[in-house]
């Protein structure tokens, strides 16, 4: 189902432009300028298109956009232990203890926005159901796409692609290197995922013979539980798990060479989320990312994160 919005006034040849270019609507006034620009969200239930920012939140906002123009405060659901896109710096206090790539670019959204920051942390399982729930107004907690988010919550376009693709993969202790060499060695051995991750929906999409599966509520709860032996393997973002590895050369775990789970290529990427049928505001968000692809600043950020995360032991 397509969903609309008002999106913002402009010139007929510009439209005509867009209209030439990507997925837009224009409606046309008696005097034949265009009235306003629709928005449209694709088939893969995820916003493409973006909202001129440049005079932050427009005054004929609607929906949530306008409730945080209103209230002054943007709120922002996400769970801090996924260095380096989202952790905790021990050394600071309040909202400055959240850093991260991620935490930066909710920092600029709301700079643009012109409003002030609340980030909330909550466990994993919880980010989405809080936008859902309209108790957060975005999510931004390295999200990545899937249908069933993507049923549930209005996405934002990609805004972060691991440089090698990484996808997922398993996460194994090093001992167990000779016994574990793929998927099929999992029969009979308990496995762990973050909760409400897409490694989750892999693992129950592509494993089917083990003999337990528990959903924790971190990537910290997973790697210690595997490291403690309470599981014989996990399933992991690769690039996430590889700078844990980095940081942490002693943690006796080890990744399984060779099992690797990929994304369609429209379906990768990052994403912030948003409550379904949000789409002015995605629109929004996407204008922030759109000047971040640009400037390459999140890549900056997330390499200041990987080496702040390194420091930190995390």
């Amino acid at each position: 189902m397509m969903r609309w919005v008002r999106y913002k006034r402009t010139a007929f040849a510009l439209v005509l432009a867009l209209l030439m270019a990507a997925p837009w609507c224009a409606a046309l006034s008696e005097d034949g300028d265009v009235d306003e620009v629709l928005y449209m969200e694709n088939e893969w239930n995820y916003v493409e298109g973006s909202m001129d920012i440049s005079a932050g939140i427009p005054e004929d906002a609607e929906g949530v956009l306008a409730d945080i123009r209103e209230r002054g405060v943007l709120r922002v659901a996400t769970e801090p232990y996924f260095p380096p896109q989202e952790f905790i710096d021990p050394s600071r206090e309040g909202q400055d203890r959240y850093v991260g790539a991620d935490m930066e670019m909710a920092r600029l959204i709301a700079e643009r926005m012109g409003v002030v920051l609340e980030i909330v942390p909550m466990d994993f399982s919880a980010v989405l159901d809080s936008v859902a729930g309209g108790e957060c107004d975005l999510a931004i907690s390295a999200l990545s796409f899937t249908p069933g988010r993507a049923a549930r919550v209005t996405m934002s376009k990609g805004y972060y692609y691991a440089e090698d693709n990484a996808g997922s993969g398993l996460l194994i202790r090093a001992a167990d290197a000779e016994a574990i060499r793929g998927v099929k060695d999992l029969d009979g051995r308990n496995i762990v995922a973050q909760s409400g991750s897409l490694q989750e929906a892999l693992m129950m999409g592509h494993v089917l013979n083990y003999r337990e599966f528990r959903r924790l509520g971190s990537m910290q709860e997973v790697y210690d539980f595997l490291a403690e032996g309470k599981a014989d393997a996990a399933m992991v973002d690769l690039g996430s798990a590889r700078d844990y590895l980095n940081n942490n050369p002693d943690s006796g775990l080890m990744l399984v060479p060779g099992v690797r789970f990929t994304q369609e290529e429209r379906f990768q990427g990052d994403r912030v989320a948003a409550r379904k049928g949000e789409t002015q505001l995605i629109a929004f968000v996407n204008g922030v990312i759109d000047e971040l692809l640009a400037s390459g600043q999140y890549m900056t950020w997330y390499r200041e994160s990987v080496a702040l995360a390194a420091q930190l032991g995390q």
